[in-house]
Parts: C-alpha cells; structure tokens; sequence
C-alpha cells in the first residue's frame, strides 16, 4: 500500500513540474509577442525586460512572496518562513498536498513570474529599465502574493466563496490593473497622440514573432491550467484541457467577428489578442464549468478585448502596445463573472478540487455571481492603489520615464547600446 501511495506521489510530482515548465516556456511566448508588439529599435529593451523579470520575480518570491502567500490566517508571515527556510506546516494552506514542498514552490513561482511580466508590454517604448525592476519587485513580494493568499492562501476572499481555478483575478486582472496604474503615471508614447487626442497608429515591427509568442503561449495555457488540479487525474484533466482550447479558439473568433465588424478586415494582431483574452477568461473556471458554457465564454472575451482595445486608445487615450490592459484586466474580470454565472454542478468527485456554488445560470442563484463581484472590486482596488502609489513614488524619485531623446532613438541603443537587427539599417529607422 505504501508503495502504491508513494508511486502516486511520484506521479502527482511529475505532473506538476511539467506543468510548470509549461508555464516557463511561456516566458519566450511573452517575449516574442511583446517585442513583435513594439518598434524594431524597443526590440532588445523588451527582450531584456522579459527575460530579466524572471530574475527578479524568483528572487523576490523566494524572499518574501510565498510566504506571504501561504502565511495561512494570518497574512504577516513568520520569520522563519522567508527564504522557503521552513517546512511544509509553515505554509498552512499547503499541507493537504503531499507534493513536495519545492515542487509546489516551483509551481508558484512561475505564475508570480507571469504576473509581473504582463506589465512590461503596457509600459513599453518609454519605461526606465531599473524603474521597471524595481516595480516587478514589489509586484512579486506584494501586491501579488496579498491578492494570491486571499484566495489560494485561503484568505478572506476564499472565506466568502470567491472562486479563481488558475488565476483569472489572481493573475491576469492583478497583471492588468498593475499595468493601467503604470500606464497612467507613465503616460502615452511621443507621436501617440495629436493635439486633439486623436491616435496615431504605431505598429510592431514583426507580426510573425507575434503569432509565434502567440502560439507559444497558447501551449503554455494548457500547463497553465491543468498545473493548478495539483496532481494528475485523467478526467479532470482532460477537461480542463478541452474548456481551455475552447475558451481560445473562441475568443480568437470573437476577435475576428468584432474586427470584421468594427475594422472592417480581418486583423490579426486583434485576433491573436482575443485568442488570448479567451485563454485568460478560461482560468477562472475551467475546472468549473461545461465545454459548452467553456465556448460561450470564450466567445464574449474574445469580443469584449477587441471593443476594449479601441476604447481605452481612442476615448481614454490609454497608450497599451500590446493590449495588455484588455486582454488581462478586462479578460480575467470577465473570466471571473463567467464562473459566478456559468459554474455547474460537481462534474467531477477530486480531493484537489474545492468547487464553487452553481452559477447563476444553472442553480438560479446570485450567491457564487456575488462573491466573484466583491472579489473583483477588493483585487482590483488593492492592486491599482498599492501600484499607483508604488509607480507614483518612482516617478518622483529616481524617475519612471526615459528622455524624450532616447525614446525618439530607441530604448535598443540608449539603454542597452545594442541594436537587435544590426546591418539592417538601424533598429531606430521607423516611426518616431
């Protein structure tokens, strides 16, 4: 029999590690959407950004984060919690799981990275390299590992019936909100906008590396996801993976009808956005939810990122290169209502699994709808206050914003004194 449980453990342990180097993999997706996001002459500033964040994210979650995240009832942890120093009866919420306490770490740790790296492409072509280390800092040791331990860590939002599978609020919308903050401290990119506020467009230089990121973040969806059963269940996990593949392709469609509508083309970088607002919206409820409902879900995302996209630039003059503000923010929210709406009755009988109420649409209840709307409005206020005062703080301090100059130059060279595709005529030769 101890053989039996061991060789499950072993298994379950397994699992999770690949899963989360699903999620690392992501790093590269990230990479390669975001700087084919931006100009030729912004390519090695995000490229460095992104793979610097990890640095920064694993030592500071390493630091302080997880124990923040897992402090149990009390969201101070103990001293000898820090530097993951302790065992496992330190990090309360975590010891039903029989996962090695170093897998388990791995296995948040990557979702932490991902948190901070969302922010990089909103603030691109103008944030100082050191302000935006600083930033991710606070954002892997703080502000994401508060929001983190009110639900994972069992926190007062759990208490209440907030549900968040693989972290629609927990991730995407603190990403997000984080990234709007910053957006709005930093302001929008010399050339942006004319004197009447009407935006001038400017284009990624490499449309290629931004379906590649896209591909590759659609794979690293998949670990995503069936990473957060904590261990491997062949039903669960299986449908896990249809909801999320469903979630995708439909937000990518619904991309494509709203930009044939609104655009009157089919554009790809909208499409590619709301294939991964689609994938945001599915981590919410994925485990929660039918592969039918997964699709309707997946649909709406994938609509309301376009619409929001448009929005945010042409009304509210909000300068995101990449649509990170839609696609996480406004893509996790939604994902996180969908559940309060579209949560089924128990699917599936796992002990890894602690399922919400039946949505509104299929138990005739607002219970579960309401607990996800006070969780949205408390992650959202605390993540936008924490990080508006943080980015504010820098502002004033050693400064968020590089000169007028380097950014006119190209962050490729004033920054970091390399150009990303030397011999082809200078990475600063585009738009301004």
């Amino acid at each position: 029999m101890n053989q039996i449980q061991d060789l499950k453990i072993s298994l379950d342990t397994i699992w999770i590690l690949i899963m989360a180097l699903l999620v690392f993999f992501m790093n590269s997706g990230f990479a390669m959407l975001e700087s084919g996001f931006c100009r030729a002459k912004n390519a090695v500033s995000m490229l460095s950004k992104n793979l610097i964040v990890f640095f920064i994210s694993t030592l500071s979650f390493w630091f302080l984060g997880f124990a923040v995240m897992f402090s149990g009832e009390n969201v101070f942890p103990e001293l000898k919690s820090l530097f993951l120093a302790g065992d496992k009866s330190l990090y309360q919420p975590l010891e039903n799981y029989e996962i090695p306490l170093q897998a388990l770490f791995f296995f948040q740790l990557v979702f932490a990275g991902t948190a901070a790296r969302i922010v990089s492409g909103a603030v691109a072509e103008r944030v100082k390299f050191t302000s935006f280390l600083i930033f991710t800092f606070f954002m892997s040791c703080l502000i994401y590992p508060v929001v983190g331990h009110s639900i994972l860590g069992h926190g007062f939002l759990y208490q209440i019936g907030v549900r968040d599978f693989a972290g629609s609020l927990m991730i995407h919308t603190v990403g997000g909100v984080a990234s709007l903050a910053g957006v709005m401290v930093l302001g929008p990119r010399v050339g942006k906008y004319n004197k009447d506020f009407s935006p001038n467009a400017i284009l990624g230089h490499s449309i290629p590396m931004i379906t590649l990121g896209g591909f590759i973040l659609w794979l690293g969806w998949f670990g995503f996801n069936m990473g957060c059963t904590f261990g491997f269940s062949p039903e669960i996990c299986s449908h896990v993976l249809l909801c999320t593949n469903a979630c995708g392709i439909m937000g990518g469609l619904g991309a494509l009808f709203v930009s044939y509508l609104l655009l009157k083309k089919p554009d790809l970088s909208m499409v590619i956005n709301g294939l991964l607002g689609g994938l945001v919206s599915s981590t919410a409820s994925c485990a929660y939810v039918s592969l039918e409902s997964a699709h309707v879900i997946g649909f709406i995302a994938g609509c309301l990122v376009v619409i929001s996209i448009l929005v945010l630039d042409k009304t509210f003059h909000i300068d995101d290169p990449v649509g990170a503000i839609s696609v996480h923010a406004l893509g996790g929210i939604w994902g996180a209502i969908a559940l309060g709406l579209f949560s089924s009755p128990v699917q599936f009988d796992y002990p890894n699994i602690v399922y919400p109420k039946p949505g509104l649409f299929f138990g005739g209840s607002f219970e579960q709808l309401i607990s996800q709307l006070i969780g949205i409005g408390c992650i959202v206020a605390w993540t936008f206050v924490i990080s508006f005062i943080i980015w504010f703080v820098l502002r004033k301090t050693i400064g968020i914003r590089v000169s007028q100059r380097a950014e006119v130059d190209g962050l490729d060279i004033a920054e970091h004194g390399m150009e990303a595709y030397p011999g082809f005529g200078g990475s600063g030769e585009s738009i301004i």
